[in-house]
């Protein structure tokens, strides 16, 4: 189509793919086959695809349980002509994309990216591309690797030895590759958002977004219902049957639910400045039960303050930052917004396996697993790890008080 005054001539400069149906330029010397049918295959008839589809509704199944991308893409359809293998493939792409582990899953998404252009197929490379930016990628490594953190560049080498010449691969090829460890990655996202705070700030309407951004992504670390969701996952494997404590309670089945239910637009937010515990709940408790307010108030301020500037075996560590993306990341779970906070930090800093790991402990301690403590922080102290329980303890804590207080408040008022 001639549009914006370009001559007739100039639509001769372009092809369209033939499987993203990408429009590219000729002289960037990029082969286009020919399409030979408009259906999901350019080998297959679209018909033969599509009764398959039609005639087997497991499929549609099994892209709602287990798609990455919750659509029927051309791949899936294809996969459709052999229906257990589908489930099989998908099952196993969703453990690797989306469930814990131990690398972040924008990170997960852009080594795909990588793979998938060693072959230049822009059709996965498309797809992995919007998978990467749905769960919270950087835009800006989408420009190259020279854009990546260190990490993801060191996997340049074997992507391209795997994709070509496996047998070329060495053990100083996987040394390489584990030479930027989980602890430096996170001291180089530390150092990066110190940077990004000293160039400018942050709208007000962005703060909020990023809260609400938060709060919603919080649906999708481990909830009440993924424990029944996934019958072959790590969760169920450790569950721990403890004693019949019925008896002690009423409504057993009453319990956490999570605070950005989906569907709602409008959060009930409680802003943590119109009733803060230093100049609100503090004062009122005093007032209730005498010096409890003192006690508190230093039990609070003693695990938020606590450091020793070190993280593993890295000394004279600022952990300011990290110790307030745990602490606030609790209160954001119960609906507590903080008008100073940068949520986007939350996201940085905190990764998957150590969200589900607070989600677990603040939410539902009691299926609390070892596993779930060993997935995150390998290389940190147990004392450093403690002191996380800790700050989720109290940040729990703190949160119900200030629920409880601005009742109160309100009745006495």
């Amino acid at each position: 189509m001639n549009r914006g005054g370009s001559s007739p001539s100039a639509a001769t400069n372009y092809l369209i793919c033939t499987n993203c149906r990408k429009v590219l330029r000729k002289d960037k010397r990029i082969r286009v086959s020919q399409p030979l049918t408009r259906g999901p295959s350019a080998f297959i008839p679209e018909k033969e695809v599509a009764q398959a589809n039609t005639a087997d509704e497991r499929t549609n199944f099994l892209v709602e349980e287990y798609s990455t991308s919750g659509r029927l893409d051309n791949i899936t359809q294809v996969m459709s002509l052999h229906t257990q293998y589908l489930e099989s493939f998908l099952r196993s792409q969703f453990y690797m994309l989306r469930m814990d582990g131990p690398l972040p899953l924008p990170h997960r998404h852009y080594i795909a990216i990588m793979a998938a252009a060693r072959h230049q197929c822009s059709y996965l490379i498309n797809m992995h591309v919007d998978e990467f930016l749905k769960t919270g990628g950087i835009a800006e490594w989408l420009n190259g690797l020279k854009y990546v953190p260190q990490r993801l560049k060191n996997l340049n080498e074997i992507n391209k030895l795997l994709a070509h010449r496996p047998w070329l691969i060495t053990k100083e090829h996987i040394q390489i590759v584990g030479s930027l460890s989980e602890l430096e990655a996170l001291m180089e996202r530390m150092k990066r958002l110190q940077e990004e705070r000293e160039d400018g700030d942050t709208s007000q309407e962005e703060m909020t977004t990023r809260f609400e951004k938060e709060t919603k992504e919080s649906l999708f670390v481990v909830s009440g219902d993924t424990f029944h969701s996934f019958p072959h996952s790590d969760f169920e494997d450790d569950m721990i049957i403890t004693s019949d404590v019925s008896r002690y309670i009423e409504d057993p089945g009453f319990g956490y639910e999570d605070f950005a239910r989906r569907g709602e637009e409008h959060l009930p937010t409680f802003r943590a400045q119109d009733y803060t515990w230093e100049n609100h709940g503090f004062s009122l408790v005093n007032r209730l039960y005498s010096d409890i307010g003192h006690l508190l108030d230093e039990k609070f301020r003693m695990v938020y303050s606590l450091t020793y500037n070190t993280m593993a075996t890295h000394e004279d560590v600022d952990t300011t930052m990290l110790r307030r993306a745990l602490f606030n990341y609790v209160h954001c779970m119960f609906g507590i917004r903080y008008d100073d906070y940068d949520y986007g930090e939350v996201n940085q800093l905190l990764e998957r396996s150590l969200k589900v790991y607070i989600k677990t402990v603040t939410c539902y301690p009691e299926r609390t697993t070892k596993r779930m403590y060993d997935s995150y922080w390998r290389q940190f102290k147990h004392s450093e790890k403690v002191h996380v329980n800790l700050l989720l303890m109290e940040a729990r804590m703190q949160a119900e008080l200030l629920y409880a207080l601005r009742a109160i408040t309100r009745h006495l008022t």
